[in-house]
């Protein structure tokens, strides 16, 4: 998993540029600190209005757990948001925007959340499941027939939310241009022939999930998802998120710090340690899966469009519709849209309970990951825990309890909500850290549990 030709998990150590390639939006498994302490404590104390700093009392924990990510983990800037029964308990923001500038991080910052896109482009796709305009069986032919060609005839709508459909590359050649304009990258998953018999196997489709999605919502309400997200979800919940930046927005955007770059031993700690599963099989996962030239790490490179990384800084990037993969929003937007999906939030829901129990059925427990060795056993709850769109709660991403469901982003941030305790979350960062125990969402989401109760 390095920018080598050869690799072992003794070799290299991972960067930037190797995350993007392998693991565009895949997601963690999870300012100064002396401006951001006196905010978050003026914070605590406050009742705290939707849009305002605040954290309900009960809930300190969760602020302390934001002050520890700057205090002891090297948070630049972030914010977290916590709805519980449609009402927002915690909305706090702190640090730095642009470290660089010295730009503090303000109510209205947005930044991008990477594969947290995932799950506001499956939330649209479940509207209009709900709205009896899709249907999940039918074949995507129905809705879209040019997609039909090399053998993909019989491939149902949720082969694609649940990452079977065999399409995680494109072949390509595609230009970065030409993936902004979409419509080149849709001839080129029509044309595309599958990886394996779809249905049968299963990996991560890390940035044609949002063409294919995007497309049959498309074709369905003749409008690109990104205007569908912004006319259905983000106009009547009054979110700051958009698919498909405007151009005025730009100045509330903050700026994107990695992280230090961590060794293939420290990946593979990481992984023992959040899965639970054992060095052999750990190793012998990252091996097949991850190695510089596998599937999975061509996965983001869309046919060749994605892979310099410095596409992701620029205005062209934002601008464009990439669904799978570069929404920018604050925390309280994150939070809010999941709020929805399981209460009402100021008089609006977006899914019915029925929906919502219907797309969270885990599908990635049916079928093996594509390019595992054989005889390799791979539990779905350590590894890929996905339903129709969304993740799942599992050892590895507990969230706030065993019917949560949402979505991680490379880098760390993460949207979810909780049937159970009616709670939407969002957290978002600018700094993107890439290893598999970052601490950063999971010890915010184990202080909501406790304030739960």
């Amino acid at each position: 998993m390095t920018d080598t030709t050869s690799w072992t998990p003794e070799q290299g150590h991972i960067g930037r540029r190797t995350v993007l390639r392998g693991v565009l939006g895949a997601g963690a498994l999870a300012g100064t600190h002396a401006a951001l302490a006196g905010r978050a404590n003026a914070s605590a104390s406050g009742g705290g209005g939707d849009g305002e700093r605040g954290v309900e009392h009960g809930w300190g924990k969760v602020a302390d757990a934001f002050r520890a990510n700057f205090r002891n983990r090297g948070e630049v800037g972030a914010a977290c948001s916590v709805y519980v029964g449609g009402r927002p308990v915690v909305n706090l923001w702190g640090g730095l925007a642009d470290r660089e500038a010295n730009r503090p991080w303000r109510r209205n910052t947005i930044v991008q959340v990477a594969s947290t896109t995932k799950g506001a482009t499956a939330i649209c796709a479940h509207l209009l499941v709900q709205r009896g305009e899709l249907d999940l069986d039918a074949p995507v032919t129905r809705y879209w027939p040019e997609f039909g060609a090399a053998g993909k005839e019989q491939i149902p709508v949720r082969w694609l939310l649940s990452h079977q459909a065999g399409l995680p590359i494109v072949d390509g050649p595609l230009t970065f241009e030409q993936a902004c304009a979409w419509h080149p990258v849709i001839r080129a998953l029509e044309a595309q022939k599958p990886l394996w018999q779809p249905g049968t196997e299963h990996v991560y489709h890390s940035v044609t999930y949002g063409f294919l999605v995007g497309e049959v919502v498309r074709r369905i309400t003749g409008r690109s998802l990104g205007t569908f997200f912004a006319e259905e979800v983000a106009a009547p919940l009054g979110l700051s998120a958009w698919i498909g930046l405007p151009e005025k927005e730009e100045k509330r955007v903050a700026r994107l710090h990695d992280a230090a770059p961590f060794s293939v031993e420290e990946l593979l700690a990481g992984l023992i340690a959040t899965t639970g599963l054992d060095a052999e099989t750990v190793t012998a996962w990252v091996n097949a899966v991850w190695a510089p030239g596998s599937v999975q790490a061509r996965a983001g490179e869309l046919g060749g469009a994605l892979t310099d990384p410095t596409v992701y800084l620029t205005r062209a990037w934002r601008a464009a519709e990439f669904p799978a993969a570069n929404m920018l929003a604050d925390a309280r937007s994150v939070a809010r849209m999941y709020a929805a999906t399981v209460s009402d939030v100021d008089g609006v829901r977006l899914l019915e309970p029925a929906t919502v129990e219907r797309m969270t059925v885990v599908q990635t427990d049916r079928t093996p990951m594509h390019g595992l060795p054989p005889g390799l056993n791979l539990p779905a709850d350590r590894s890929f825990y996905m339903s129709l769109g969304f993740w799942r709660a599992c050892p590895p991403m507990p969230l706030t309890g065993p019917a949560a469901f949402g979505h991680p982003g490379s880098g760390g941030s993460i949207g979810f909500a909780d049937p159970d305790a009616g709670v939407g979350f969002g957290y978002v960062t600018n700094l993107w850290n890439y290893r598999p125990d970052d601490p950063r969402a999971a010890n915010l989401a184990k202080a909501v549990r406790s304030c739960l109760g």
